[in-house]
């Protein structure tokens, strides 16, 4: 009867292991952990660093997972060779090793975190012998905007620009707050209406990654996915090319009718764009513009928009908002 316990627990034993494995795979179906699998430089740093600070919690986990099994079995109730000592209290030994332990790992995540919280600033430009190319993203209800303002075209949940070239991306809202996230390149970084944040990223292998937002933001938010082409610099212009054929331009007008809300929205381009109309969306939501007047109709001053951004501490990976 004494063994009871114990021996329930030795059953379960498998079957634990069954649900762990069980919950792994479940965890990377329908296809890889594309965190783990980044394609870009800020992906690998940030791989590294989660990496990094696993390995650091472990010290302490797999210690005790290990010792949780061995007294379970060294003290067993079948065990009478087992030294008994009720009245142990205390040990200088344990002591120094539970409070030190902690205490550097926690002073080695200190320093890695400040390290690349510093690196990692999304607001900081990459540095590249190549010429940045400049593209400004808005959320929707519920699509992607990309603005490419240097090469005076647009598309709706669809981006391009070639490998090992830097991006910065400068992001807001017309609508709600969401999050632009591509994440086997990199940082996410929220887009808040009336307001301009800032994130840069680059591609160092060719292919097409998938982007979203991360942020929940309505009925259409699972659908709110659009694709980074990234390619030769022949393959960009070739897209970019492509996108000036389109009939559309987008136009107070065409931005008027993109912003009504609306679900699973096709892949379009647009052969024009309204010069700042980028800051326009952010100058009329800051003056009161909403889903059911969203049109730019303001004008631009001639001094640069103020760029905004929030202070949202522990919300994103690596951001350091300013």
């Amino acid at each position: 009867m004494s063994n009871q316990p114990y021996t329930k627990f030795l059953r379960m034993v498998p079957l634990l292991g069954i649900v762990l494995i069980a919950t792994g795979l479940l965890s990377g179906c329908g296809g890889d952990v594309v965190l783990m699998d980044p394609k870009g430089q800020i992906g690998v740093s940030e791989k590294n660093l989660i990496l990094t600070a696993i390995g650091l919690m472990l010290i302490v986990v797999i210690p005790v997972i290990f010792m949780t099994f061995l007294f379970a079995w060294k003290y067993r109730a079948s065990n009478t060779e087992a030294t008994y000592t009720p009245d142990w209290s205390h040990s200088n030994l344990i002591e120094i090793v539970v409070w030190t332990i902690p205490c550097i790992i926690i002073i080695a995540l200190g320093i890695v975190t400040w390290n690349t919280s510093h690196s990692l600033d999304p607001h900081k430009p990459l540095e590249s012998t190549e010429k940045t190319i400049v593209v400004e993203a808005v959320s929707l209800d519920w699509k992607w905007l990309f603005i490419y303002p240097e090469q005076g075209v647009a598309s709706v949940n669809e981006l391009a620009f070639p490998v090992d070239v830097p991006v910065e991306f400068h992001v807001s809202s017309g609508s709600v707050m969401n999050s632009f996230f591509i994440p086997q390149l990199g940082s996410q970084i929220y887009a808040m209406a009336g307001m301009q944040n800032q994130v840069s990223l680059i591609a160092n292998e060719k292919g097409t990654y998938a982007g979203i937002s991360a942020n929940y933001s309505g009925p259409g938010f699972s659908d709110m996915k659009f694709n980074a082409i990234v390619g030769s610099k022949e393959d960009f212009n070739a897209w970019v090319q492509k996108a000036k054929q389109s009939p559309n331009a987008m136009d107070a007008a065409a931005y008027n009718a993109l912003a009504v809300p609306s679900e699973k929205n096709p892949v379009a381009y647009y052969s024009s764009v309204t010069p700042k109309l980028f800051d326009k969306i952010i100058k009329d939501v800051q003056n009161g513009a909403n889903a059911s007047n969203p049109a730019p109709t303001t004008e631009v001053a001639s001094q640069p928009q103020h760029e905004m951004s929030a202070d949202m501490p522990g919300m994103s990976m690596n951001h350091d908002q300013h």
